[in-house]
């Protein structure tokens, strides 16, 4: 259980483990000045508790334990609640040596710190106000993002992405609260009230936000997770040599039969920085899903989820041979698909225009290059146009929006059925518990070990 001792002075190598140029010795807490005092000598004298601006200043870091020299370093100062985790901070930069680093956070531990636990700092700074819990987890966010749409996604929620809409809609519900209470208190006054007509409106407003909420996170759950990029078309079009060329290795079985691919393959891959999950399926039988229970109708079931599941769809179509009505009619419909492809076009000259498309051969390399743009753009624009969250955030969330939804959704009906104010206001406080918990102005010991225990250790 990660402790609460705010009264504890807190130290850790902040800096990413091995060797570097520079690497970090962090502190905060009440005992940071003294313990400075003690393990350095500045290169000037230093008010430790003095003034509210931070400073910086270079000096020696005593180290002892067999160092027989001071070790040189920079030390950056934050003397108030101003710094990151609203207690005295600081930073002690100096050589990235492995062994450097342990004996100068042995020393500033001698000195009256204590080692930190995983994402105390960070820990502190929600606990001073310097940050709700969503913003917390988009600091990890931030250190994991793995790529510049993750970035940017914790950096939206670190920015109150989350946490401004759902602070707005608390403020909206304490209001409707304060309405309702006021009644309670000043029953035999004649004081304006909010019409019931109206309160109904807004409990319906407050819970279709929740609603979106939840839809988006639904849509695309956390950050991480990479965009599916699904193969789709008839059997026997070309998809499993295309998937292959795309995947860079023989990852699916190339037949001239159809049939030849029973369930769905996947590989990951990687298009001008767009990291994706290829899936090569079955052909799709023009007449829709097989009746019978054997390996094809698996295989036809499976082809139908991965294509209901792609975030971008490749309609595969033979440029040898005439389209067939059921092709054309995933044509037109501009929501099912995300790129036309032809294949085997090196089997034939021209092909049917009339509609944006790209003409690919895995034989001869013909327009891979260019398919592989057109994918890497449909990724960006279906991950512009999602609103996803850091992945520790979205699985604590969800559950909890799940549940303030239904306590509004009991409000309204207790205001609609006439079972009384005190029933209706009683689901709104239980609403407002539940967001508390996703902003974390309600909260346990184990929900911030839950989120804090995430983090290394100096962050």
């Amino acid at each position: 259980m990660m402790t609460l001792a705010l009264d504890d002075t807190i130290a850790a190598i902040a800096s990413a483990p091995g060797g570097s140029a520079r690497g970090i010795v962090r502190l905060s807490g009440p005992g940071v000045p003294s313990a400075l005092e003690r393990v350095l000598t500045p290169d000037r004298a230093i008010d430790w508790r003095g003034g509210h601006f931070a400073r910086a200043f270079a000096g020696a870091i005593v180290l002892g334990g067999g160092f027989a020299s001071p070790l040189p370093c920079e030390v950056y100062y934050w003397p108030t609640a101003r710094s990151y985790t609203g207690q005295p901070v600081a930073e002690i930069h100096t050589l990235g040596s492995p062994p450097l680093l342990e004996a100068a956070l042995g020393a500033v531990c001698a000195a009256g710190a204590r080692l930190a636990e995983p994402g105390e700092f960070t820990l502190r700074a929600f606990l001073a106000g310097k940050m709700d819990l969503p913003q917390a987890e988009a600091v990890l966010g931030v250190i994991d993002a793995a790529d510049p749409h993750a970035l940017n996604v914790a950096l939206s929620q670190l920015a109150g992405g989350l946490s401004t809409p759902l602070g707005q809609l608390r403020e909206q519900l304490l209001d409707l609260l304060a309405h309702l209470e006021v009644g309670f208190d000043f029953a035999d006054e004649d004081l304006p009230l909010l019409e019931r007509d109206a309160l109904a409106g807004r409990l319906a407003a407050a819970e279709e936000a929740i609603g979106q909420l939840l839809r988006r996170m639904s849509s695309r759950r956390t950050s991480s997770e990479l965009p599916r990029v699904v193969f789709v078309g008839l059997p026997n079009t070309g998809k499993s040599s295309l998937f292959n060329v795309l995947a860079g290795r023989d990852a699916a079985i190339v037949s001239d039969h159809p049939g030849t691919t029973r369930d769905y393959l996947h590989a990951e891959a990687e298009f001008h920085g767009q990291k994706c999950l290829l899936v090569d399926t079955a052909g799709i039988a023009a007449d829709g899903l097989d009746s019978g229970r054997g390996p094809d109708a698996a295989a036809q079931a499976a082809a139908t989820e991965q294509a209901q599941r792609a975030d971008v769809r490749l309609l595969c179509l033979d440029a040898s041979r005439p389209l067939h009505a059921w092709e054309r009619r995933w044509i037109a419909d501009k929501t099912a698909v995300s790129l036309v492809v032809w294949t085997k076009v090196d089997a034939a000259p021209t092909t049917e225009a009339g509609f944006p498309s790209v003409r690919t051969s895995s034989v001869t390399g013909e327009g891979i290059a260019e398919l592989r743009t057109r994918i890497a753009e449909a990724i960006l624009a279906v991950r512009w146009s999602d609103s996803a969250l850091v992945p520790g955030t979205a699985e604590r969330c969800h559950e909890t929006l799940r549940l303030a939804a239904e306590c509004l959704a009991r409000a309204r009906d207790a205001l609609c059925a006439d079972l009384g104010d005190e029933l209706v206001a009683a689901e709104i406080r239980l609403a407002l518990d539940e967001l508390g918990r996703v902003i974390g102005a309600v909260y346990t010991e184990d929900l911030l070990d839950r989120v804090f225990s995430r983090f290394c250790v100096g962050k």
